[in-house]
């Protein structure tokens, strides 16, 4: 993936993109299904938009999954990917988890304006176009921002997300529990799992991994977990700052969860000293904190070798025999 002047196109890992059906939620512009037409795109940005004239569209560097595209406007630019395969309730997804993350007022998220459905097939997502700054920006107010998200937004619901979305192109469940160890040794580890042995028949990782499920509870003594507002899938490419400095993240892969689970893409972020210490002085570190830290690695580690192949499998695989030592199971 790379990133752009907009937005990435696509995300995850080092790689992809992400989704999710439906869901009410309040926005200061409507997320709404468009009516097929010639050019929803067009016709959205000359009527809603406010736009009386488009004065150039020009392709925007990216995912091999989405073609993503500026249009540049009498009204200022906006951002469009587009995807020729797939139905309008993958972008409806992303549109949903950046709108929840807009909403809690904190880190800057593109805004998200329409989804809709193309006449020829495929759908479409415009959004804020975000023009970038030349760095990812301070890692401090990163660290502080993404605390101050995890604390203004919280579920009553428990654990999960209105709607399954997907962590790259894997499906990711999302159904409501209320209890965070159950939500993510099942729709998690387990799926991933159980992924794994379908795909490549590997019952070793299987069987190990499952071992590790029923003793995951022994990590979490002790420790109160609220059902925080995740961006999901935050590693490097995700990660950007504006003109001003002030971070960007984009292309979530949204859910409510244990706030510490928004680091297990650390490995491919980039997290400093300064991120961790801004961070823990908005959402304290709670007891246990290194002990759990690759638990919650090994879920991505899962999903990129279920999809990018065995490359991924050793570093799942210790991680797991790790914890199977240590917790003796």
């Amino acid at each position: 993936m790379v990133a752009h002047l907009g937005v990435i196109s696509f995300s995850s890992s080092c790689h992809l993109f992400h989704s999710l059906p439906q869901l009410s939620l309040r926005l200061h512009k409507p997320i709404v299904m468009a009516t097929v037409s010639t050019d929803p795109v067009r016709e959205w940005i000359l009527t809603e938009g406010k736009a009386t004239q488009i004065t150039g569209i020009s392709p925007v560097g990216g995912g091999c999954i989405n073609l993503a595209s500026r249009y540049n406007t009498d009204a200022g630019s906006f951002f469009v990917k587009t995807n020729r395969s797939i139905g309008p309730e993958m972008f409806e997804g992303e549109a949903l988890g950046l709108s929840a993350m807009y909403e809690t007022n904190s880190i800057r998220v593109p805004r998200p304006y329409k989804v809709g459905a193309l006449p020829t097939g495929g759908s479409y997502i415009i959004m804020e176009f975000i023009e970038f700054g030349s760095s990812r920006g301070d890692q401090a107010v990163l660290g502080r921002k993404l605390a101050e998200m995890h604390k203004a937004a919280k579920s009553e619901k428990g654990f999960g997300f209105h709607v399954n979305n997907t962590i790259g192109s894997t499906p990711q469940i999302n159904t409501w529990t209320s209890d965070w160890v159950e939500f993510y040794a099942e729709h998690r580890l387990t799926f991933q799992l159980e992924l794994a042995q379908q795909q490549f028949g590997d019952s070793a990782i299987y069987k190990k991994g499952q071992r590790l499920v029923k003793n995951l509870g022994a990590l979490f003594e002790d420790v109160t977990i609220e059902p925080c507002l995740l961006h999901g899938d935050l590693w490097s490419g995700n990660i950007s700052s504006d003109k001003n400095g002030e971070p960007v993240i984009l292309d979530p892969a949204c859910y409510y969860g244990h706030n510490e689970a928004e680091f297990g893409m650390s490995w491919c972020a980039g997290f400093g000293g300064s991120f961790y210490n801004a961070y823990f002085e908005v959402m304290p570190k709670q007891p246990g904190f290194e002990k759990r830290r690759d638990v919650y690695l090994l879920y991505h580690y899962l999903n990129h070798y279920n999809l990018f192949g065995s490359g991924y499998r050793s570093s799942a695989m210790s991680i797991i025999d790790d914890y199977l030592r240590v917790l003796k199971a």
